[in-house]
């Protein structure tokens, strides 16, 4: 990959404050250029603030996503775009997302947010690391371990910290983001099973990197990290939702984003 690419692929994550100018003075409109699309995100109850509006085409070389937030007045600019057709759609905690519009540089679009009809869908766009936080790991009483055929702790870890420490920095989380939807369900294609530890055990034995994931399974003691692993997936399954919030506390600051 060209380091120019390169660069157009990772792209930036800045803050887009020259392009919220415009927004800035209580109770002006929308203002935008012929390189930028902009307009009011409302919802039943009037604007939305600090939600996200999503721009993104597929008719650049490489998919080209930008990202901005919109002010306490439910307006946004979503500036410097490349010419092109843009889906256009909203997206904010304890919404889900809304119709997706076309729309290219230079014009203005009005858009309707979509609450969410149950806590379970509104869940589905928090971050990983909510969903993480369902995970029961074992309490620290557990840690006067019988080995592997008591209560499947291993010998060698000797504190919840420690049994922690591995899961996070010293091995699962350095590869996978516990919590994202790959992770926190089961999916189909990896068959059928008569439990849910087994199917974690056939996850974990999975893909060229699955003797390493065994390996911190081991480190964890594999017989108490399946069940917990098991436990949270079926709680899950069964409708168990982190917390939300649709508080102004949960909302973000204006700002741009942009992936290409």
């Amino acid at each position: 990959m060209t380091k120019t690419k390169e660069t157009c692929y990772f792209a930036t994550v800045a803050v887009g404050f020259a392009a919220f100018l415009a927004l800035q003075q209580n109770g002006q409109a929308v203002r935008i250029g012929a390189d930028a699309i902009g307009g009011v995100v409302s919802g039943p109850n009037g604007p939305e603030a600090g939600v996200w509006v999503i721009a993104e085409t597929t008719d650049l070389p490489t998919k080209f996503v930008r990202i901005v937030v919109t002010d306490d007045q439910g307006r946004y600019v979503i500036p410097d775009l490349p010419k092109a057709s843009y889906r256009v759609w909203a997206r904010g905690y304890g919404l889900v997302d809304s119709p997706q519009a076309q729309a290219v540089p230079g014009a203005m679009l009005n858009l309707s947010a979509v609450v969410a009809p149950n806590p379970r869908a509104a869940a589905e766009y928090y971050p990983a690391g909510y969903w993480f936080s369902l995970m029961r790991v074992p309490a620290k009483g557990e840690f006067a371990s019988t080995g592997a055929d008591g209560n499947g702790m291993a010998p060698n870890v000797k504190s919840q910290a420690e049994w922690i420490r591995i899961l996070k920095s010293g091995g699962c989380w350095a590869c996978h983001q516990l919590g994202s939807k790959g992770t926190r369900e089961i999916p189909k294609a990896l068959g059928t099973f008569e439990s849910s530890t087994a199917a974690w055990l056939r996850r974990l034995q999975s893909g060229q990197a699955g003797s390493q994931m065994i390996g911190t399974l081991s480190q964890l003691g594999a017989k108490r990290a399946l069940a917990m692993f098991a436990d949270w997936t079926d709680r899950i399954a069964a409708g168990a939702v982190p917390p939300t919030s649709r508080s102004s506390s949960a909302r973000l600051a204006p700002g741009t984003y942009s992936i290409a």
